[in-house]
């Protein structure tokens, strides 16, 4: 059967893979090519659904059926916290049978909890790890042939004279089998070694070109993201496997801190979110007890200045490249959180000319710091907010009063700080949660429609006129232009929701049907964490609108 080659799904090898050196590999009878196939895309949201999806492809959709069959099975460890699929797509890699070293990348926002995947999974096969520091090369080298001599037993440290014979030597651990060779914090190495990339996609051709039956699977971790992307961008073919460690949702985060209420979970999570290195970070030894010991827990932990949950939001900013302008960096988190989601009102905010907005915006998505959602309504308007919740909490309230808080006890200053946090931080991470769970944990039928995207939306008015907003508009797949409207809702937190919201919602969809855009299948929406008025659940049950409460975002569809 012919084979599209170019939308060609993971596990199915398209006619351009069997030529020149990969042509004529076969696996008992079933040709099959040595490249993988990178998972596709989870979508603009990276909802669950999509990222599940997407690890399963490249865990599962293997180059030849026999291929898969003939992969070992690698126990995922007891204390790894959920990553099933992550954990099933890198031990499927790392398995692989076929002859020819591969190379991986594993990329990811700080803290998701990489580097012990990694370590597990090198672990876990018998593979060899090595986590790399900031250092001159020569260090790095010697560290390398220390920790190699450690893993194999077998005499004194090699003296390596650069990265070539560093690399050849590692590659000769998967000499008679498939073999994890993990190389962690890449891109610090990378800024030490420039011409590092080049000398491992040299030292695994010449492997091939030599018909060795090596195995190596080699893994390039790192964590500044804007370096792996260029690297990823710039020798696309260098890579057989890619896949993107993603935050865990809402839902997750609720059971990596074993939380059963919905409204300490969402409050939680609007400070902490789910990120498992603060889950392991001393102050996550402390979680809340109850709803009623939120505030406590607020001022025991992450306004603790002598802990270091206090100061790891302003260390992510450190810790990425030199070059950076920092100050407005944290400037424009400033202003996200203050509420200016558009680059033309961060501008504004920050007093600075349009033209300055766009580089440092890049700077913080590219570091998954921020991400920018496109208008439901207005395709050319992008919609920015701070994917790390402790980052939002920061700058909602540790920057602003930290003088205080390393004078005062935390638990005199929040009572005044706590409104910043309820109005800047949690009203916002409950609209993105809300989105979260339209399209990663929505039963089928709620939307009539499996739902493809939940994103802000806005529509302009007349001169004189507020613009009309929604806080979730969901819509269906489509190929090349919008979706098809499934539903407009909005999101208020601290606000219990009556008629005249869902008026406000109606207004909405009869200004989007005068612009021309079919509402036939449109339905109208509000998501509430304090609550609904009798008439709304009235309404609801006439089947008029959906309803959304707390409960039914952390425990329904």
């Amino acid at each position: 059967m012919p084979v599209d080659s170019e939308n060609c799904p993971v596990g199915i090898v398209s006619e351009a893979d069997l030529v020149g050196e990969e042509a004529g590999l076969l696996v008992e009878g079933h040709p099959v090519t040595r490249r993988l196939h990178p998972a596709p895309p989870f979508g603009r949201q990276g909802n669950r659904r999509g990222r599940v999806l997407g690890l399963k492809a490249a865990a599962e959709r293997w180059e030849g059926p026999l291929v898969r069959s003939a992969i070992t099975a690698v126990d995922r460890p007891k204390t790894l916290f959920d990553r099933q699929d992550e954990w099933d797509a890198l031990a499927s890699f790392v398995s692989d049978p076929r002859p020819g070293p591969s190379t991986g990348m594993v990329t990811g926002p700080r803290g998701q909890g990489k580097t012990y995947l990694l370590q597990e999974l090198a672990r876990a096969t018998g593979g060899f790890y090595f986590g790399a520091q900031e250092a001159a090369e020569a260090e790095s080298l010697r560290r390398l042939a220390d920790q190699l001599a450690r893993h194999t037993g077998e005499g004194p440290p090699p003296q390596w004279r650069g990265w070539e014979e560093a690399l050849d030597t590692l590659l000769l651990l998967a000499a008679d089998r498939p073999l994890p060779v993990v190389i962690d914090g890449f891109p610090e190495l990378v800024r030490q070694s420039p011409t590092l990339p080049a000398a491992i996609h040299s030292a695994c051709r010449r492997l091939r070109d030599a018909d060795r039956p090596n195995r190596a699977r080699v893994l390039l971790c790192g964590s500044s993201m804007p370096v792996m992307h260029r690297l990823l961008a710039g020798a696309p073919a260098a890579a057989d496997f890619q896949i993107e460690i993603r935050r865990l949702d809402f839902r997750q985060g609720a059971r990596l801190w074993t939380i059963d209420d919905p409204v300490l979970a969402l409050r939680v999570h609007a400070v902490v979110g789910a990120n498992p290195a603060f889950r392991h970070d001393p102050a996550g030894e402390d979680t809340p007890a109850n709803r009623h010991d939120f505030d406590a827990w607020v001022c025991r932990t992450v306004l603790n200045p002598r802990l270091p949950l206090f100061w790891k939001a302003a260390h992510l900013i450190e810790l990425e490249p030199e070059g950076w302008d920092r100050a407005l960096c944290h400037s424009t988190l400033a202003a996200i959180t203050d509420g200016c989601a558009t680059p033309g009102a961060i501008a504004d905010w920050l007093q600075h000319p349009a033209t300055d907005v766009p580089h440092v915006l890049r700077l913080l998505t590219e570091c998954g710091f921020v991400e920018g959602t496109t208008d439901a309504f207005r395709p050319g308007v992008t919609h920015y907010r701070i994917a790390e919740p402790l980052l939002a909490f920061d700058h909602a309230v540790i920057r602003p009063h930290r003088s205080a808080l390393e004078r005062q006890e935390a638990r005199d200053v929040w009572p005044a700080f706590r409104p910043s946090f309820e109005k800047s931080v949690l009203e916002q991470r409950f609209a993105q949660v809300c989105r979260e769970w339209a399209v990663g944990h929505a039963a089928a039928d709620t939307f009539g429609s499996t739902p493809a995207t939940a994103s802000p939306g806005s529509l302009p008015m007349a001169s004189g006129q507020a613009p009309l907003g929604a806080d979730v508009v969901v819509r269906d797949e489509a190929r090349g232009h919008p979706g098809t409207l499934l539903s407009v809702g909005l999101a208020r937190c601290n606000e219990e929701m009556d008629l005249h919201h869902l008026h406000e919602v109606q207004q909405l969809v009869a200004a989007v049907a005068g612009r021309g855009e079919d509402v036939s299948r449109t339905r109208p929406a509000l998501y509430s964490a304090a609550g609904f008025s009798p008439r709304l659940r009235a309404a609801e049950a006439h089947g008029k609108l959906i309803l959304v409460a707390l409960d039914r975002l952390y425990h329904g569809a």
